[in-house]
């Protein structure tokens, strides 16, 4: 009887600890990895425009201790640019992400299949989906092993639905999984990438080429019940296709590396410029965007808008932080990832 009764003592004393502390549950790392390249390029003549690609593939991680993969979360970013045969860049007005798109990304009808035949028996967005709940509680190499040398599928990713091919998922699955950093966040929350996409174009002159330019702005975000931020990773993808006053592509590139991957030698510091129009950044890109990510956190949507003044620029503490570039595409991916 007193070894049953040390027993429900000794319980009610863990209880009361986990009441008093709040029992926090652990926390797990979180990771974004971005695959940028340059689709086809076209040349314009008499009767069609040039055009060209800019994809955007971005994942997030949510990873545990063991190396698991507790969640995971991805989108791509499809942008077609224009030009015509006078060299006059046309800007795509339909700036919708693939899985914003939906049922009117239309590949169940007009995609391919692995064999080369026609349909899909998924759209692009259910494919995902089956590919984000097959990799979840997985291994980075436990997953990859999913993926044929082809990038086509195999085992249980196919059964799931996920027939497509998936090369840019795995690459960049594998960036979030290896850059995955300790963060507040735990297994129960909710992990979303958000990415906003803003397009221009310039058109060619004799003396200059035109050029068809296209930001992707990411930002992956873990939420809790309450709906607060508890991590939170930001970064950005420019794409730029470039074309004569002919309409003839000159795009040589084909794989963009992000602001983050870039460091210091996106050279913000040395050739950027202050909110005041003087030149100079008081930091570089990443250092900006770390202070960004850092003042997300504990904040609702609601919140988000705080940050910035009516001209985008960083207010209060994250511009004494050194945020100081113009945030408002980079509120509009956060304010997807916590939808």
């Amino acid at each position: 009887m007193k070894r049953v009764l040390c027993v429900v003592l000794a319980v009610l004393m863990l209880c009361s600890v986990c009441l008093m502390t709040g029992c926090e549950a652990k926390t797990v790392k979180l990771g974004m990895g971005v695959i940028a390249t340059y689709g086809s390029q076209s040349d314009a003549d008499g009767e069609t425009n040039g055009s060209g690609e800019f994809l955007v593939t971005a994942a997030a991680v949510l990873l545990d201790d063991s190396g698991k993969i507790v969640k995971v979360d991805l989108d791509t970013a499809q942008v077609k640019m224009g030009w015509t045969a006078e060299g006059t860049g046309v800007v795509a007005t339909d700036l919708r992400t693939k899985y914003e798109l939906g049922n009117d990304y239309n590949m169940a009808a007009y995609g391919k299949k692995n064999d080369g035949s026609e349909g899909q028996p998924k759209e692009w967005f259910e494919q995902v989906d089956a590919f984000v709940a097959t990799v979840t509680g997985k291994t980075l190499d436990e997953a990859k092993a999913l993926m044929a040398a082809d990038g086509y599928t195999t085992g249980d990713l196919a059964t799931a639905g996920c027939t497509i091919n998936v090369y840019e998922f795995m690459a960049a699955l594998e960036k979030a999984v290896n850059n995955a950093e300790a963060s507040k966040a735990t297994a129960k929350d909710v992990l979303n990438v958000g990415m906003y996409v803003h397009a221009s174009a310039k058109d060619a002159t004799e003396e200059a080429e035109g050029s068809a330019s296209v930001d992707v702005y990411m930002v992956a975000a873990a939420k809790n019940e309450k709906g607060e931020v508890t991590a939170a990773k930001t970064d950005c993808a420019q794409g730029k296709m470039t074309f004569d006053a002919a309409g003839v592509s000159t795009l040589a590139a084909t794989e963009v590396q992000t602001k983050l991957e870039l460091g210091d030698n996106y050279n913000m510091a040395a050739y950027g410029k202050k909110h005041d129009g003087s030149d100079g950044a008081v930091k570089e890109w990443y250092e900006q965007a770390a202070a960004f990510d850092a003042a997300l956190i504990g904040k609702t949507a609601d919140g988000f808008a705080a940050l910035a003044g009516a001209d985008g620029y960083g207010t209060g503490d994250l511009a004494t932080a050194g945020c100081t570039i113009d945030l408002t595409e980079m509120l509009e991916a956060a304010a997807k990832a916590v939808k």
